[in-house]
Order: structure tokens, then sequence, then C-alpha cells
């Protein structure tokens, strides 16, 4: 894996960035926006998908961001949960829930994948990384530095 030095460039945000788009297409339909809570709680759950991706980047730590990666993964368990009741209520056709859930199982995959590569990295984190010492001059002779 390359190094990527902002959580943009990860691609499993910029994958749930997508799927974000694709869900929130499927909330615009008539009978589907006027669920108000259904609607709010699957937006909510994709966005905070995204939303955990990068804050556990951004904490500048592997273990922090394999947690926060942990956290989005269940959300994907969550936001298909939310795809079947929509899919009970008749908001959308049964091609867009298998579409929609494919895309996010493999998301999810990919989550995991990026999981267990941090866990066997030897890289700890930004955070981590010990500032060089800086080098200081020293005279030479300790008896020149009592010299005025």
């Amino acid at each position: 894996m390359s190094t990527v030095n902002k959580f943009e460039g990860l691609e499993v945000w910029k994958l749930a960035g997508e799927l974000c788009k694709d869900v929130f297409q499927l909330t615009l339909c008539e009978s589907f926006s006027k669920d108000f809570g259904l609607k709010d709680q699957i937006r909510n759950s994709i966005g905070s998908i995204m939303d955990d991706i990068a804050e556990g980047f951004e904490r500048d730590g592997n273990r922090e961001l394999r947690q926060f990666l942990s956290i989005s993964k269940g959300s994907f368990g969550e936001r298909r949960s939310q795809l079947y009741r929509a899919f009970d209520q008749s908001y959308l056709s049964f091609e867009h829930l298998e579409r929609i859930s494919q895309k996010t199982i493999t998301l999810g995959r990919k989550v995991s994948k990026q999981i267990q590569y941090l866990k066997t990295s030897e890289l700890k984190g930004n955070k981590f990384k010990s500032a060089k010492p800086q080098k200081q001059l020293e005279p030479k002779n300790p008896q020149e530095q009592l010299k005025p």
C-alpha cells in the first residue's frame, strides 16, 4: 500500500462517498422522501461512515484508524438493515436493494482488508514519529565555555 497523507486519498473513504451519493439519490424518490425518520436515519448512517474513516485517519495513529474503520464497518451492517426496511416499505426496488447492498458488502470487505493491513503494519502513525534531536553545538574544549 502506498502512503496516504490525507484522508481524501483513502480508497475506502472515496468509495464511501460514492455510496453516500447513491443513497441520497434513492432517498429523493417521493415516497421515501416523506418518511422523514428512515430517510434521515439512512442518510446519517452513510454519512457517519465517511466521517468515521476521516476522523480515524486524522487522529494520526494506526490503532485509532483501525478502531474507527471497525466502527464504520459496523455502520455498513446498520445501513444494509435500513435498506431492507426501505425495501419492505416499497421505497426502493429489489434491483436497487441488491445493487446498493452489494456495493456496501464490497466496501465492507475493503475496510476489513485495510484493518488487517494496519494490524500487521510496522507503522504506528504520524503521532509516534519521533522528532530528530537537534544537534547542539558544543565547544571542543570545555574550558572555552568559561572564557569571557
